[in-house]
């Protein structure tokens, strides 16, 4: 009769296995590639690319942030919507094509097709939205015509941009009624997401005067 071993290895070949092993990790320590061995390795498996994204250009926005140049094909892109609630406000919806939003405290390291959106009201940036729906509300928008922008910004706070414009879509909101009372001193007060109850951060609107559409370009 004959028999043949499935399951079991023999004791004498995992000793030699694991002292070759050993070696191996000693030698990849002495030449000092052990975060290549080890990390490294673990960081390609979860998709995490090490290698700088983009390239930093020299223009910078309203904050001073740089813009990120990367290539058009696969760049990430944004569209905004906003239409007159049931109230005084608007609800402003964003589709996104390459891209996904980070959640708040991400390692602010830029990561491609990764980040969150500025909102930009008149040209003044009014909140970082980390979603796809915002309301904003009436009071923050004075009598007339003025342009909402989105604009997609990486996880280090630079901005994503293609052939040196930042990667923004604009639309028009006409606020037709009573001119609202102004604003508390130290910024527009804060708005809430969509569905979500909690207040969204709320950047100061720091700017003088009104400005036209931002540049750039509208996905």
């Amino acid at each position: 009769m004959s028999w043949t071993r499935g399951g079991l290895s023999d004791p004498g070949k995992v000793r030699v296995r694991s002292r070759r092993r050993l070696a191996a990790l000693a030698a990849c320590a002495l030449l000092g590639l052990a975060a290549g061995c080890g990390d490294g390795a673990h960081e390609q498996r979860a998709g995490v690319s090490a290698s700088p994204v983009g390239r930093l250009l020299d223009d910078t926005d309203e904050k001073g942030r740089h813009y990120r140049e990367i290539d058009v094909q696969g760049a990430p892109e944004v569209a905004i919507e906003v239409q007159p609630d049931a109230g005084d406000g608007w609800d402003v919806r964003l589709t996104v094509r390459n891209f996904r939003f980070s959640p708040t405290g991400t390692r602010q390291v830029a990561v491609a097709g990764r980040g969150s959106v500025v909102l930009y009201l008149d040209g003044c940036p009014l909140t970082r939205l980390r979603t796809t729906e915002y309301r904003l509300r009436g009071d923050l928008v004075p009598r007339g015509t003025h342009p909402l922008t989105a604009r997609l910004h990486a996880d280090d706070h630079t901005v994503w941009a293609v052939d040196g414009e930042p990667v923004e879509s604009t639309a028009d909101i006409t606020a037709s009624g009573p001119e609202p009372e102004p604003a508390a001193s130290g910024g527009a007060p804060g708005a809430s997401v969509s569905g979500s109850g909690s207040p969204a951060r709320t950047e100061g609107r720091t700017c003088t005067g009104r400005s036209t559409h931002p540049g750039g370009k509208a996905s």
